[in-house]
Order: structure tokens, then C-alpha cells, then sequence
């Protein structure tokens, strides 16, 4: 149980946001109370109406909070595109699939709990900032092709976002191989090249 004197230094709401997390990653997105995230953040069952409206409020703001980490992660991986833009571009892909498999709950809230994205201002931003790096990414491939002959950013970013999305369902969780004997990360790395060796932006 966490430590109830902790909260009297504003770590209260953390500590909320951190245990809905948890209870997102063992039960679903659907699963969790108010209640039980106030009993294992270790405080009283009206202590989260402090800081939060009700559910849908502290379930965005684990979304909000994924969604940040998220776009950090990516940012980081693509690192302007260095050392080349398709180098950069496939290490995002692996970075998608990182964060999936180290935030779980935080990933369940982002994208399998339902929330409006658009409804919350600061979540469709950390979101938008997210999609960002990909666009960004798919801007620094088609710069060597004629303007006219480039594919439109958000589409690619768009494609290898579901691309991503679709490996870490179907594949990279329960057993390892227990659906595919090709490890996630080789599955979305050969479908991503084929993607964009299909639209031009990669050579043959």
C-alpha cells in the first residue's frame, strides 16, 4: 500500500494516475473503479475527487500521460533523422513497440479505453505530438522524390501508425511465437520497408 504521508507533497495525483495504470495492465481499460484505484493508491474512496471529476477524468489523464512519454520515445528514436531517414524511420517502428511492451496500462488507456481523444484539449495535443514524429519521419524519406511525386505525409505517417498498432495486438502479446514464429520487431520492420519501397520512398 503506498505511504498516505506522501500525499500531503502533492504526489496524490500520481499516484492515482499511476495505480489506474496498473489496474488498466491486470484487468482492461473497462475494469477499473474509482474506487479500487483509491484503495491501491493506499487513501480514502473520495480522496480522488480532489483531483479528478470522476473515471473518464483520471482515465485521460493516463492517456495524456502515455501519450507524452509516447512522443518523447518516438522523438528520441527517430533523432532527426540520423544517422539516415530510413534508419530513423525503423527505429520509431521498434520504439512504438517498446512502449507498448514496458507501459502496458498506460497503452490500454491511449488506445483500447474508448476516451475522446478529441474531447480533452492537452490529450489531443499529446496525442497530435505523437503523431508529429511520424509525419516529420515520413517528410524526411520523400524529400529526395520531385514534390509532385511525394505521397502525402500524414497518410504514410497514418499507415505505419496502424501498421505498428496491428503487430503489437495480433503479435507481440501472450507467449512469444505462439502466433507468428517471426519476432514482432522483424514482422513490422519487413512490412514497413515493403510499405514504403511500394510508394517510391525507398529504392528498389
Amino acid at each position: 500500500m503506498a505511504d498516505r504521508k506522501s500525499y500531503h507533497h502533492g504526489n496524490l495525483r500520481q499516484a492515482l494516475v499511476d495505480a489506474t495504470a496498473t489496474l488498466i495492465e491486470e484487468n482492461g481499460p473497462q475494469a477499473f473503479t474509482l474506487t479500487e484505484a483509491a484503495r491501491r493508491a493506499g487513501v480514502s474512496p473520495a480522496a480522488p475527487y480532489r483531483h479528478f471529476k470522476g473515471r473518464e477524468d483520471l482515465l485521460e489523464e493516463v492517456a495524456r500521460q502515455g501519450f507524452v512519454d509516447f512522443a518523447d520515445r518516438l522523438k528520441a528514436a527517430f533523432d532527426d533523422g540520423r544517422p539516415r531517414p530510413l534508419t530513423a524511420f525503423l527505429r520509431t517502428g521498434q520504439a512504438y513497440l517498446d512502449f507498448a511492451a514496458a507501459r502496458p496500462g498506460f497503452y490500454m488507456a491511449m488506445f483500447e479505453s474508448g476516451i475522446s481523444v478529441a474531447g480533452n484539449a492537452e490529450l489531443s495535443a499529446a496525442s497530435d505530438r505523437a503523431q508529429g514524429v511520424l509525419i516529420s519521419a515520413a517528410e524526411a524519406l520523400a524529400i529526395r522524390l520531385p514534390v509532385d511525386k511525394r505521397p502525402p505525409s500524414r497518410m504514410v505517417a497514418n499507415h505505419i501508425w496502424a501498421l505498428s498498432h496491428g503487430v503489437v495486438e495480433l503479435f507481440s502479446r501472450g507467449k512469444p511465437g505462439s502466433r507468428s514464429p517471426v519476432a514482432p520487431s522483424e514482422m513490422l520492420e519487413s512490412g514497413a520497408i515493403i510499405y514504403l519501397r511500394g510508394l517510391g520512398l525507398i529504392p528498389d
